[in-house]
């Protein structure tokens, strides 16, 4: 595979696990890689270190994955980072609510992460 999109990589989650098991797949695909626990996190290490793409949780303690993405959104930083999000939410509301707060891409959990990487790696380029 290709890495020549690969770049900096914000992933948000609260399962320790989860997270873990992100970095090592998409480390091994080319990718730096920073991570946060929780919303406040997420949005500290995005406006330090503004990465190429944010995958992001949705139900995290505190500021949740949606009010992160708003942020992400409201702040118009160019280029434009991709944002996805990969949660146990499943209903079309809660899929709609996803793009309404400025992901580009919903993922249901348990998500392959071969598809998410897909996913990432057929993003426009700016």
């Amino acid at each position: 595979m290709s890495f020549a999109k690969a770049g900096r990589l914000l992933i948000a989650d609260d399962d320790p696990n989860l997270l873990a098991a992100y970095v090592l797949f998409f480390e091994a695909n080319g990718y730096a890689i920073q991570t946060a626990v929780d919303g406040v996190g997420a949005l500290a290490a995005y406006y330090a270190w503004r990465p190429d793409v944010v995958i992001l949780d949705i139900q995290m303690p505190g500021v949740d994955g949606h009010a992160v993405a708003k942020e992400i959104r409201r702040m118009s930083f160019a280029p434009r980072p991709f944002l996805l999000a990969v949660t146990a939410l499943h209903a079309p509301a809660e899929k709609a609510e996803s793009f309404k707060a400025g992901f580009d891409h919903h993922f249901v959990k348990p998500a392959r992460l071969p598809v998410i990487l897909a996913a990432i790696a057929s993003r426009p380029t700016i």
